[in-house]
């Protein structure tokens, strides 16, 4: 019987992630069915370490050096579509994430367990192609999908008889399953190798992804775009480091109604210095933070949070939101594949204290719709606009501070029961400090990066984000292809 080993990757406090948006779609719900809603809270605190980036491909022809606009499909969540196999293979489609580095989908025959609640799969479970071959036990990714254990152990667990590993002649013996976990989630899988196209028609031979046959509560695959090896950007900066090393994203408003979002969202790879001053025409100014480096997370994206602003009143940030400790707790994930902003419980507290503060004294609090989405604080409001203070993150470094636009942290709607508007704050309390230890201390999820191209600059180690017009931006993008 093979042995599965646990892997390093488990993501910490994601209240929803992996586009189970559920609180968003109850709350969409709730305007036709009343308070027909179900809360999704998740949380596990345990993580280990995975290994750095390095090339895990031979060398490959260079790729272009002019930026690669990708489509990132439209609604609630945010898709990738590619082929694996022949470039005529069927198209897969996965949720696009910051917060993990493997890119897995699920094969043929697949089981996902307990997943009668979540968004049905997008796509039909993979077959593989003849062209897909197992990765060797002996391989450095193979060594990265299995908690960086020594290939001669991976290849003894594959059975390769101990002359064979004495010599480093175990190539026919496949890489053993693992097992991989986030925070909603988990699953069981084998590595393989093929070639991938994207839908510009770019390939990249000797892809790794993970096959998976069995999950729990993951129905869909992950493309997985932090930092690690079997990561998408990692493997592609193995062919051409000008499209691997930097990417943006520009993520078009959440909706439930397909046929009110007709344009994808832009996924950018080889966003660089000289293509970012001018995108049609819009004028992209980015405000920088430095990346924050962790030892035993280091697939994370993390920055420094000095502070959250409501109104003209800066409420600090506590000081493990603005440095990552050596045992990796601390610090803000920019997470694509988390739904909503997870904050700390005092700095939580501390911003819902003086939102209602201001709030409150004009509106009449909707207890019965908090009761009912989990969200809070939430208001009754009449037929013109709700006045709602500004909210501004202040991330390390001078003048590092992103002005949120007042949809992205303040959702309104019908409420269904008492047919009157109504407004709800759109941050989460991510748990106290014991609960957050080991881990991020706060997450900055996508429904808080709605409106804004966020780039990430892995050679410079900094995370950028730029006010833009989403759609606009992929209109210019694709006149420039």
């Amino acid at each position: 019987m093979d042995s599965v080993f646990p892997t390093s990757k488990v993501r910490g406090h994601a209240f929803v992630s992996h586009g189970n948006s559920s609180l968003l779609a109850a709350v969409f719900n709730m305007v036709a069915s009343n308070f027909n809603v179900r809360d999704g809270v998740s949380s596990f605190n345990s993580f280990t370490l995975q290994s750095q980036i390095h090339n895990p491909t031979p060398p490959q022809p260079a790729l272009p050096h002019k930026p690669v606009p990708l489509p990132l499909s439209p609604g609630s969540d945010y898709t990738l579509s590619f082929a694996l196999g022949s470039p005529s293979s069927p198209t897969v489609s996965l949720y696009l994430d910051t917060g993990s580095d493997l890119v897995w989908l699920p094969c043929s025959p697949f089981e996902c367990i307990l997943c009668e609640s979540k968004t049905p799969p997008l796509t039909p479970p993979l077959n593989l192609s003849s062209s897909a071959t197992a990765v060797p036990c002996k391989s450095s990714a193979c060594s990265a999908a299995l908690s960086s254990l020594p290939s001669s152990d991976l290849c003894a667990i594959s059975r390769c008889p101990l002359d064979s590993i004495e010599m480093s002649d175990c190539n026919s013996f496949p890489c053993p399953p693992f097992y991989y976990a986030y925070g909603d989630g988990s699953l069981i899988a084998r590595l393989y190798k093929d070639s991938l196209t994207l839908p510009n028609s770019l390939s990249v031979q000797n892809f790794t992804f993970g096959c998976a046959h069995t999950t729990l509560g993951e129905p869909v695959g992950v493309a997985g775009f932090g930092f690690g090896q079997l990561s998408l950007p990692a493997q592609l900066s193995s062919v051409s480091p000008q499209l691997g090393n930097r990417f943006s994203y520009c993520l078009i408003s959440h909706s439930f109604d397909a046929d009110k979002v007709r344009r994808p969202s832009p996924l950018i790879l080889g966003r660089y210095e000289d293509k970012e001053k001018q995108m049609g025409n819009e004028i992209a100014e980015f405000v920088y933070t430095n990346m924050l480096s962790n030892p035993r997370h280091p697939y994370f994206y993390s920055v420094g949070l000095e502070g959250i602003s409501v109104g003209r009143r800066n409420i600090p940030a506590s000081e493990n939101l603005k440095r990552v400790d050596r045992r990796g707790s601390g610090g803000m994930v920019v997470d694509s594949g988390t739904t909503f902003t997870m904050l700390p419980a005092n700095l939580y507290e501390s911003v819902v204290g003086e939102f209602d503060a201001r709030v409150g004294r004009f509106y009449k609090r909707a207890r019965q719709v908090e009761e009912a989405t989990g969200l809070s604080p939430c208001y009754f409001y009449d037929n013109k606009a709700a006045k709602v203070p500004g909210i501004t993150l202040h991330f390390a470094g001078n003048g590092s501070g992103v002005v949120l636009p007042r949809r992205n942290y303040f959702y309104e709607f019908i409420d269904g029961g008492e047919k009157r508007k109504v407004g709800c704050l759109m941050l989460m309390n991510g748990g106290d400090e014991e609960e957050l230890r080991g881990g991020p201390g706060a997450t900055l999820g996508n429904y808080q990066q709605q409106g804004f191209e966020v780039v990430y600059d892995l050679e410079k180690r900094r995370v950028g984000f730029a006010r833009r017009r989403c759609s606009s931006l992929w209109d210019s993008l694709k006149n420039q292809v």
